[in-house]
């Protein structure tokens, strides 16, 4: 007897689709940048200084130029050439997160955190607003965001021991953290960077976007409270029962650190920056060569009042410098997209296109058209800074086309740039937040899609009356 048997040859597991890493997408920008160079006609506006000494392109003087596409070489110098354009803005960037990684050094972020929630013990409900309200400070002064990540392994557990779950605190800290970067009055890193290219006062209009803040930051405390609320009735109810089963039997490993009088000294100085920040921001002009020095001073005093060697400011200092390098050099690739768009005389035609199209529409449309643009931008260029430097050269002078200030342009920017950190997959910082708290992006996504329709449509009604009431 005879048979022909065929074995089943083993299924090869099908390789789950990821998202290109941040630089591929710009490369791929800068190559599809170049390719423009040699279709689109080449053409510039005039521009001129105006009565406050702002350089804005003159209405109406849009005219054609020779053509210059650029080389197969030019392709690649534009990284080098992007990054020495926005040297300043990057070792900006670096100086300020070194200095906080100073202040991560010193313990006082963790010691303040267990002083908080020893202080509201049987009284778990309020850990949510406050600890909430503490994060979204931190973005919104401080620009703080993938800094706030390993404080997700201490305020996990210490829900999860109070009767909510892993989403609770995962979103304390992911969702507090945006809503003070999305909304920031004073973020270095995002605010701070597209004022200055779009060449406004730094931290100018601080009043409304502080209110803007609060509405944000309230909203998101209700969506959290709620959830948690109906949770601690009812832990099957939790989307991530299981998970946060499963962690409680990591609790003991986790140790409580005490504010101290160092911590408390730490803070002190971290105030004092702030107010002589606001100070001299705003009473002297201060701009990035001042405030990185102001930084600088601020991580040593911080270091000496922790007792630190200076060996070990140093290397706290480069630690914090490390957890920013992603974004900083996105700053440089992305100016390098500006550079071929320069180079090749098209990114006055395509501001030409963009005015046209968004200046056809209602000039309350022209708004929102901006901010519909950069939520789309960000998709794809998660950076807040480096968003900035590839959208603030375009947007600035397409606002004084509409007839859009240029704060409303910033804030468009901002909203645009901060709503979706805490739901693309695309957001490294966001994505480590949730592997930390051992949550699915599904089951995120699952919980958290109603607010963020929320977040999209507060942001359009600000960014809607910010033109209204003419917002400088």
């Amino acid at each position: 007897m005879s048979a022909n048997i065929e074995k089943a040859s083993p299924e090869v597991p099908r390789q789950k689709w990821k998202v290109p890493h941040v630089f591929v997408i710009l490369f791929a920008v800068i190559i599809i940048a170049a390719i423009s160079t040699y279709l689109v006609p080449a053409g510039s506006y005039d521009r001129a200084e105006n009565e406050q000494g702002r350089t804005v392109v003159v209405d109406g003087s849009y005219h054609m130029v020779d053509s210059s596409p650029v080389s197969f070489l030019e392709i690649f110098q534009s990284i080098h050439k992007g990054m020495e354009s926005s040297a300043s803005i990057i070792f900006y960037i670096f100086i300020v997160g070194g200095s906080f990684g100073i202040l991560r050094a010193s313990g006082a972020i963790e010691g303040v955190v267990h002083s908080i929630t020893g202080k509201l013990n049987g009284k778990e409900q309020f850990l949510i607003p406050v600890l909430m309200t503490f994060f979204a400070l931190s973005g919104a002064m401080l620009g703080l965001a993938e800094e706030t990540i390993p404080y997700i392994t201490i305020i996990v557990p210490l829900v999860i021991m109070v009767g909510f779950d892993s989403i609770v605190g995962a979103a304390i800290v992911l969702l507090g953290t945006s809503a003070g970067f999305t909304a920031a009055f004073m973020n270095p890193f995002t605010v701070g960077v597209a004022q200055g290219i779009a060449e406004i006062p730094i931290f100018s209009g601080m009043l409304l976007r502080i209110i803007f803040l609060i509405v944000f930051l309230g909203v998101s405390i209700w969506y959290v409270m709620r959830y948690a609320n109906k949770v601690k009735k009812n832990p099957e109810l939790s989307l991530v029962f299981n998970e946060s089963q499963e962690m409680l039997g990591t609790l003991g490993e986790h140790k409580e650190v005490e504010f101290s009088a160092r911590h408390k000294a730490a803070f002190a100085i971290l105030l004092l920056t702030l107010v002589a920040l606001a100070v001299g921001v705003i009473k002297f002009g201060w701009y990035l060569n001042e405030i990185a020095g102001l930084f600088i001073l601020m991580g040593i005093a911080i270091g000496l009042v922790s007792k630190m060697s200076f060996s070990k400011i140093a290397e706290s200092f480069v630690k914090g410098c490390q957890v920013l390098v992603l974004g900083a050099l996105v700053v440089g690739v992305a100016y390098g997209i500006l550079v071929i768009l320069q180079d090749g005389n098209i990114m006055d035609t395509i501001l030409y296109s963009l005015a046209s199209a968004v200046g056809a529409l209602p000039s309350q449309l022209s708004a929102i058209g901006m901010y519909v643009v950069q939520c789309l931008i960000n998709f794809i260029v998660p950076s807040g800074s480096g968003q900035a430097a590839l959208t603030m050269p375009i947007m600035t002078p397409l606002s004084d086309l509409v007839g859009v200030t240029r704060q409303t342009a910033v804030l468009a920017f901002q909203f645009g740039d901060g709503i979706s950190n805490i739901f693309t997959p695309t957001s490294g910082y966001f994505m480590a937040g949730l592997a930390l708290a051992g949550i699915s992006w599904i089951k995120w996504v699952k919980w958290i899609w109603p607010l963020i329709l929320i977040h999209y449509s507060l942001g359009a009604l600000f960014v809607l009356v910010a033109h209204l009431i003419g917002y400088q």
